[in-house]
């Protein structure tokens, strides 16, 4: 388990120098790891870390390491918060598992999914990925938010990037899912949407958070 170890040393390291520096007397304060020292001398000898001084840095390697963990943790922070009806202590267990099995295949699966969110539910940064990029590169001049789509247009749902659990359940409810195809019948008082045979009434906010391409 010391490759286990060694992560939770470095995303400690990151999180400490969010918040300040990360010197060797704040992890050691900080970490529920057994032997952290000897973790620290392997990620030394590994080039990962920088121990010269009484502030931990990371090298460009293990920048890159720290910053792949610290981004499957709190993706799957923001994928279990708006899924499932967890505690905190829940999620966060939770997140510190999936931050060790999640392929990159799958991280950036799970980041399009989110609709690539900002901060994590502690208000923390994601770390961007290759999907984010491509998103603002390639994908984003061709989608709008639903709320500037133009009336009467049949638009198909890319991705939703919801505020809460509650709301993602109630717009799955009423069958307002990536993929689905929608109408905007009207803006005012409020968005008239048509899904399917069905037509419903939302706030602004919620179509703010609902991203389309026109079909």
């Amino acid at each position: 388990m010391t490759e286990y170890g060694q992560d939770e040393i470095l995303e400690l390291i990151w999180s400490l120098r969010e918040g300040g520096r990360p010197t060797r007397e704040a992890l050691l304060r900080s970490t529920e790891e057994e032997s952290p020292e000897s973790l620290l001398d392997e990620l030394e000898s590994g080039g990962f870390v920088d121990l010269a001084s009484d502030e931990i840095r990371l090298t460009k390697t293990g920048e890159e390491r720290a910053r792949g963990i610290i981004r499957r943790h709190r993706l799957a922070e923001v994928l279990l918060a708006n899924l499932f009806d967890l505690e905190d202590s829940q999620i966060e267990n939770s997140a510190c598992k999936f931050e060790h099995v999640l392929s990159e295949a799958v991280t950036e699966s799970v980041c399009t999914f989110l609709g690539h969110p900002p901060v994590c539910p502690h208000g923390k940064a994601i770390p961007r990925g290759e999907c984010c990029d491509k998103i603002r590169t390639e994908i984003l001049p061709l989608v709008t938010r639903l709320t500037d789509a133009g009336l009467g247009d049949t638009v198909r749902i890319v991705f939703i990037t919801p505020k809460s659990r509650k709301r993602l359940e109630k717009l799955s409810s009423l069958g307002i899912v990536p993929g689905s195809r929608i109408r905007l019948l009207q803006r005012n008082p409020s968005y008239v949407l048509q899904v399917g045979e069905t037509t419903v009434a939302v706030d602004r906010d919620i179509t703010d958070e609902i991203f389309v391409k026109r079909t």
